[in-house]
C-alpha cells in the first residue's frame, strides 16, 4: 500500500482521482509516529529521574562512589545540553540543580537555564528561572543576558509566568537590572491582583537594598498598602519600610507618623478572635506581628515621644503571648528586642528581662541560647533585673551545649560585682575544669581579670589564682602568668609565706606537670624569691629542682625559670651552694644555647664573681599592679567597674603608670624622667568614671562626641546644646596611610569631670590642660590592636586615659584623653613624642612623630 501525494494523482487512474480516501492517511500517520518513536525514543532510553538519582547518591557508602554517580550523570546532562531536540531538558535541569546543591560544580548548565527561561512553556519557564537564581549571580556574565527575558515576562497576560519573573527578579537582580526594570516593577506595585503586588512589593525591597536612590519611587504607596486588608501585602509593605528607614534617617523620620497605625494593627492582631486562614499553633500571623515589632524597634529608637506611644501594646504582646508554641516565643524575641532597643519605661524593661529569664528555663535548647544570647546583647540596659536571674544563669555553665555554656560564660562575667564574686567565681572555676582547651585559655584570662578588679582578699585572690594554675594547665595565656607574679610579690610576709608552702605542695607530683607547665614556672618563681620563708628541707628542694631540670616533658621555658629560682636559692638557703654549683654547671654544655649561657653566666657568680652573688640575686622589688591592657577582657566589666566606680570614688586610688624609665628611653633622651618618675609614659590606662566611659563610646550618638571635644556645657551627662560653642584648637599629629590622628585641646577652665559624675567648670588655679586624641581609620580594612602612647618633658606630668577601643572598622575612630599638667613656672614649651602601633591584615605595624607645634599660649 503506497502513499497518495497530490503530485502523482495524474498518474493514478480517473476513480481515484474523484474519491479521497482518509483511512490511507491515517495508516501513513500511524507509520511515521511509529518510526519517529522507535528511532528517538525505544532507541535512546529514557534518563533517570530525579528522584531515581537521589536514591542512587543517598546508597553510596563512600565519598568516591558518590563522585562516581555525580561524575556520570553530569557528563550525561552534559551530552543532552548539545542536543537541540532533546525532549528531557526539564528533567535533566532538575537534577543538575540537585547536584549543585551538593556542592558539584554546575556552572554548566547557566546557559540552559536562560535557554529554558526563554521558552514559550511555563513548565520550562519555572525549572529555568529556579536554575537562574541557584546558578547564577551578578559575577556571572551570563547575569546580564537575562534581562531582556524578564522584562517580556513582566508584561506577560498570564500571572503566574510575571509572578515566576518577580521572584527571579527579587532574588538575583543587581543595580543595572534594577535601574532597568524598576518601571515595570512599579507598574506591578499599583496592579489590582493581589498576588502580583505582594510580589512586586517583595522585588521593589531588593531594589532599595542594591540601589537606595530608587526608595523615592515607593515612598507614597507604602502608605496607601498599609491600609490593605490582604496580610500578604501588609508583610510585604513593612518588609520594604523597615529596609527604608534603616538606610536613610530622612526616611525613618517620613514614616514617624504611621506609629499609631502600625500599634492599632499590632493590638487587633492580639485582641481580634478566631480567623482560621492566618492562625499558627493558636497565635494569630505571628508573621505579620514579627515585622510589626521590628519596624516599632527602628522608628522609636532614641525617640521618648514615640516610644511612649508603642509602650502599652508592648506590655499586652509581652502578658498575652502564647509561650507553649515556638511561634509565640519568637513574637516575645521580637518584643523583648523592642523594648530594650526604644526609649521604654522602666517596668517594662523588666518585664522583658523576666522573659528572657523564662527563656532559660525552657527544655528546647534553641529557645535557652537564643535568651542567653539576647541577655549577652541588652544586660546593659538594666543590670539589675539581670541580676535577679544570676542562679539560672551560672546553672547554664554546666549544660551539656557548649554553645550555651558560652554564652553563659560571657554573661556571667557581664554579672560579677565585689558583693558575689566568691559564688560566681566559684561557679567558673567548676565551668573551668570541663571545658574545651579554647575556652579555658579565654575563661582563665577574663577570671584573673574579674579577680583584680573585685577581689575581697589577698589570700582569696592567691586562692583564686593557684586554681586556676592548676586547672587550666597549659592552656592559659602569659597575662595569667603575669599577672600572679605582680599579685604575689605585692602580698603582705606572712601571704607569701602561704603561697609559697601552696606553690610547693603543687609541683611535688611529676605526673601532671608537663601539662601544667604555666603552674611550674609562676612556683619556682615564687620560691626562688622567698625559699627562706618556706621552711623547705634544702636537700628534697635541690633533688626535686634536679628532676625538674632533666624532665625531658617539661620546656626550655620553663627549665629558664627553674635554672634562674636555682640560682637565687642559694643565696636564700644557706648549706646547699655546692649542690646547686654542680647542678648549674652540668648545664654549661646544654645543647640549647639560652640555657647553656644563663648556665655559664650564673657559674661566674659561684667564681670570679662571687661577691657580687648576693646583690645580683636579691629579691626582686615590688612589680607595680596593672590592669590587663587587652580591651577585650575590659569590655566585660566596663559597665559594672564603672557604676561602682561612682560608687567607691574615695576608695580606689589612681594606680602610677608602670615601666616608665625604659619606654622613655626608647622615645629618646629628651625625655627622661626624673627621680619622682614624673613625665612618664603613660601605657596604662587609668581608671574612668561612668560618664566618661560612655562619652568614649564609639556608637555614641553624635551629641555625646561633641561634648567630648568640649563643644557642650551642663551639670549632666552630655547634653545637645543649640547655643554656639568657642572654637577648639586642633592639631594635625599625623596623615599617611589612611590613618589620621588630631589632637583636641582643653584648657582646665573648660567643661571638665568633677567626682566622676559631671562636668562642671574648674577654674584655672594650675597650668593643667586636656587633650582629647582622635584617631580616624580612612582605610578599607579594619585596623586592630590599637595602641597610642606619648611622652613629654620633665617639666611636665602625663597621664592617658583608657581609650575607646582597641579596633577600628573601615571609617571607624577611637577617642582617648590626655592630661597635662605644668610641673616647674617656667620652662620651655610643651613637646610631645608620639608613638602608635596596629595590626592590618596581620602585619604589625609602629609609627613614631614629634608634636612641636601646640600654640604658644597652651599651658602658660
Amino acid at each position: 500500500m503506497y502513499p497518495y501525494y497530490e503530485s502523482d494523482w495524474s498518474i493514478l487512474p480517473p476513480e481515484h482521482n474523484r474519491r479521497y480516501s482518509p483511512g490511507l492517511t491515517i495508516n501513513n500517520i500511524k507509520q511515521v509516529i511509529n518510526e519517529t518513536i522507535e528511532t528517538n525514543i525505544l532507541r535512546k532510553p529514557a534518563p533517570t529521574r530525579l528522584r531515581e538519582l537521589i536514591r542512587q547518591i543517598r546508597a553510596c557508602r563512600t565519598a568516591a562512589e558518590e563522585r562516581a554517580v555525580v561524575n556520570t550523570e553530569c557528563a550525561y546532562i552534559r551530552s543532552t545540553f548539545r542536543e537541540t531536540d532533546c525532549i528531557w531538558k526539564c528533567r535533566n535541569m532538575a537534577k543538575l540543580l540537585y547536584i549543585h546543591m551538593l556542592g558539584y560544580p554546575a556552572h554548566f548548565g547557566q546557559v540552559e537555564c536562560l535557554k529554558l527561561a526563554a521558552s514559550a512553556k511555563y513548565t520550562d519557564k519555572r525549572i529555568g528561572y529556579l536554575g537562574a537564581m541557584l546558578l547564577l549571580d551578578e559575577r556571572a556574565d551570563v547575569h546580564v543576558l537575562l534581562t531582556n527575558c524578564l522584562k517580556n515576562d513582566l508584561n506577560s497576560p498570564t500571572q503566574f509566568i510575571v509572578g515566576t519573573a518577580l521572584c527571579t527578579l527579587a532574588a538575583i537582580a543587581s543595580p543595572e537590572m534594577a535601574r532597568d526594570l524598576c518601571n515595570d516593577v512599579e507598574r506591578l506595585i499599583a496592579s489590582t491582583n493581589a498576588f502580583l503586588r505582594k510580589k512586586a512589593i517583595l522585588c521593589a525591597f531588593r531594589f532599595v537594598r542594591r540601589v537606595p536612590e530608587l526608595m523615592e519611587d515607593y515612598l507614597p504607596k507604602c502608605e496607601v498598602f498599609l491600609a490593605d486588608k490582604n496580610h500578604g501585602i501588609l508583610i510585604a509593605t513593612i518588609t520594604l519600610i523597615t529596609e527604608m528607614c534603616e538606610q536613610s534617617v530622612a526616611v525613618m523620620r517620613y514614616f514617624k507618623s504611621i506609629i499609631p497605625t502600625l500599634v492599632r494593627m499590632l493590638k487587633s492582631l492580639i485582641v481580634t478572635g478566631y480567623s482560621p486562614e492566618h492562625l499558627v499553633s493558636g497565635v494569630s500571623d505571628p508573621f505579620l506581628q514579627v515585622k510589626i515589632l521590628r519596624l516599632l524597634r527602628v522608628l522609636g529608637h532614641g525617640d521618648p515621644a514615640q516610644s511612649e506611644i508603642m509602650n502599652d501594646v508592648l506590655a499586652q504582646v509581652a502578658t498575652n503571648t502564647e509561650t507553649s508554641k515556638n511561634a509565640g516565643n519568637a513574637i516575645l524575641y521580637e518584643t523583648v528586642l523592642t523594648i530594650m532597643n526604644v526609649e521604654s519605661e522602666n517596668s517594662l524593661r523588666v518585664l522583658a528581662v523576666n522573659i528572657l529569664g523564662r527563656f532559660l528555663l525552657n527544655n528546647d535548647k534553641n529557645i535557652r541560647f537564643i535568651g542567653l544570647l539576647t541577655l549577652v546583647k541588652t544586660v546593659h540596659k538594666d543590670m539589675t533585673a539581670v541580676q535577679r536571674h544570676r542562679i539560672t544563669i551560672l546553672e547554664c555553665l554546666s549544660d551539656a551545649d557548649p554553645s550555651i555554656q558560652r554564652c553563659a560564660m560571657e554573661l556571667s562575667f557581664t554579672l560579677v560585682n565585689r558583693h558575689n564574686i566568691e559564688m560566681v567565681a566559684r561557679e567558673l572555676l567548676r565551668y573551668l575544669e570541663s571545658t574545651d582547651a579554647e575556652m579555658k585559655a579565654l575563661c582563665s584570662s577574663k577570671i584573673v581579670l574579674a579577680a583584680e578588679t573585685y577581689s575581697p582578699s589577698i589570700h582569696w585572690h592567691l586562692d583564686v589564682l593557684l586554681r586556676i594554675l592548676t586547672i587550666a594547665g597549659n592552656h592559659i595565656r602569659d597575662d595569667v602568668i603575669s599577672s600572679t607574679i605582680q599579685l604575689i610579690s605585692n602580698s603582705p610576709v606572712h601571704e607569701q609565706r602561704f603561697i609559697t608552702g601552696k606553690m610547693w605542695e603543687a609541683i611535688m607530683n611529676m605526673n601532671q606537670l608537663e601539662n601544667r607547665q604555666p603552674l611550674v614556672q609562676v612556683s619556682v618563681w615564687t620560691i626562688g624569691e622567698y625559699s627562706e620563708a618556706g621552711g623547705f628541707d634544702e636537700f628534697e628542694l635541690i633533688e626535686h629542682y634536679r628532676q625538674l631540670l632533666w624532665a625531658p616533658q617539661l620546656s626550655i621555658t620553663t627549665k629558664q625559670y627553674i635554672l634562674v629560682s636555682l640560682a637565687k636559692i642559694s643565696v636564700r638557703i644557706d648549706g646547699c651552694t655546692p649542690e646547686i654549683q654542680n647542678i648549674i654547671n652540668s648545664f654549661r654544655v646544654h645543647l640549647n644555647i639560652d640555657l647553656q649561657q644563663r648556665a655559664n653566666e650564673f657559674a661566674q657568680l659561684f667564681t670570679d664573681y662571687r661577691h657580687l652573688r648576693t646583690s645580683l640575686l636579691e629579691k626582686m622589688p615590688k612589680l607595680k599592679l596593672s590592669e590587663l591592657t587587652n580591651q577585650v577582657y575590659n569590655a566585660d566589666f566596663a559597665s559594672s567597674v564603672a557604676s561602682e566606680e561612682v560608687e567607691h570614688q574615695q576608695e580606689a586610688p589612681v594606680e602610677e603608670p608602670s615601666n616608665q624609665d625604659i619606654l622613655l628611653d626608647l622615645l629618646g633622651d629628651c625625655f627622661t624622667s626624673d627621680a619622682n618618675g614624673n613625665n612618664a609614659l603613660a601605657v596604662v590606662p587609668v581608671p574612668t568614671t561612668q560618664t566618661h566611659l560612655q562619652s568614649f563610646n564609639q556608637n555614641a550618638p553624635n551629641g555625646e562626641f561633641l561634648g567630648m571635644l568640649g563643644l557642650t556645657q551642663g551639670n549632666g551627662p552630655v547634653m545637645h546644646r543649640p547655643a554656639p560653642m568657642p572654637m577648639i584648637p586642633t592639631i594635625d599629629v599625623y596623615q599617611k596611610d589612611d590613618i589620621h590622628i588630631r589632637f583636641f585641646m582643653h584648657p582646665y577652665n573648660q567643661a571638665q569631670p568633677v567626682n566622676g559624675n559631671a562636668f562642671e567648670p574648674r577654674p584655672a588655679t594650675s597650668a593643667s590642660a586636656r587633650i582629647t586624641v582622635q584617631t580616624a581609620n580612612g582605610s578599607h580594612n579594619t585596623i586592630e590592636k590599637f595602641v597610642f602612647q606619648a611622652a613629654v618633658p620633665r617639666s611636665f606630668t602625663l597621664t592617658l586615659h583608657e581609650p575607646s577601643g582597641t579596633v577600628m572598622p573601615p571609617g571607624g575612630m577611637i577617642m582617648q584623653d590626655l592630661l597635662i599638667t605644668r610641673n616647674a613656672a617656667i620652662g620651655s614649651g610643651l613637646r610631645m613624642k608620639v608613638r602608635f602601633s596596629y595590626e592590618i591584615e596581620n602585619y604589625s605595624m609602629m609609627e613614631q612623630v614629634d608634636v612641636s607645634d601646640f600654640p604658644s599660649d597652651f599651658l602658660r
